[in-house]
């Protein structure tokens, strides 16, 4: 990777869960990239003020919200312009890491990008939750699914070539299937490929199967199993660092975390509730 100015602030990491997968948190006021490439896949989200990027003779804008990809060994260059600060996130996917997202998304060949600036807003959020989600490092099982729903959209919408993603079965049984074992695995170290490889599915079949059959995503069905189960060992007195380990979670702030947003207490509160009234 070329070189920064030692003023400007810049996190660069591995991420060890996914071989060939680095990562990069920027936040520039000066910066300027020469004409360079990389081995593997680009993709860059500007989340505040923004940049000149140039590749294949043209020059675009980064701004924020905006994202770039970058196809292997595709030369571009960059730099501040008019603006006086970049802050990005980065993803870069040499050929290990884009085997390993081709196969989550069942096709042999990846997409060719015939453009490198694209405006999806839906997109660029999932890809800035993913990048967020891999930072974090806690919640695997959430990391695999952003990566292959979030990789899977921006292949489908813009890649030109490359295999064919199959959409994922309308069929009930695996529904069932597929739900009955988060039900009896969720207090362990549930992985989503494990559990699209035991219904025949890759990890992006089983992610659409589940919003079109359930209306959640698998990680969310999940949690609210978890969660359910969380409520379940509360009301009978169980301490909350107990029950977020007997029901799956990473530890007791991502139970406590989850069980506020979903419903709008904390665990704690909840316990002390039903403490005072009847045992279910």
């Amino acid at each position: 990777m070329p070189r920064t100015d030692p003023k400007n602030l810049s996190q660069y990491w591995w991420d060890r869960r996914t071989p060939g997968l680095s990562l990069m948190c920027a936040d520039f006021t000066t910066q300027e990239y020469p004409p360079h490439t990389h081995d593997g896949f680009v993709i860059a989200v500007t989340e505040t003020g923004g940049s000149v990027i140039k590749s294949r003779g043209v020059i675009e804008e980064a701004r924020a919200s905006t994202l770039f990809v970058f196809n292997p060994a595709e030369a571009h260059a960059g730099w501040m312009g008019r603006s006086e600060r970049w802050r990005y996130r980065s993803f870069y996917l040499t050929q290990s890491a884009i085997d390993a997202v081709a196969r989550g998304l069942g096709i042999d060949e990846v997409p060719y990008f015939t453009c490198n600036r694209f405006g999806d807003a839906d997109l660029i959020g999932s890809f800035l939750a993913l990048h967020h989600a891999l930072q974090d490092g806690q919640d695997l099982f959430q990391q695999r699914e952003l990566l292959f729903s979030t990789f899977g959209q921006l292949y489908r919408r813009h890649g030109s070539g490359g295999g064919r993603i199959d959409p994922p079965p309308r069929d009930q049984a695996l529904i069932r299937l597929a739900t009955d074992l988060v039900h009896e695995r969720h207090a362990h170290d549930l992985r989503l490929e494990d559990l699209s490889a035991a219904v025949g599915l890759t990890p992006f079949q089983l992610i659409g199967l589940f919003k079109r059959g359930v209306g959640l995503t698998p990680h969310a069905y999940l949690t609210q199993v978890r969660l359910r189960r969380a409520c379940h060992y509360l009301r009978r007195g169980l301490p909350v660092a107990q029950v977020a380990a007997a029901t799956g979670f990473y530890d007791q702030s991502a139970l406590n975390r989850h069980f506020k947003r979903c419903y709008g207490i904390t665990p704690l509160q909840f316990a002390r509730a039903a403490a005072l009234g009847p045992v279910h």
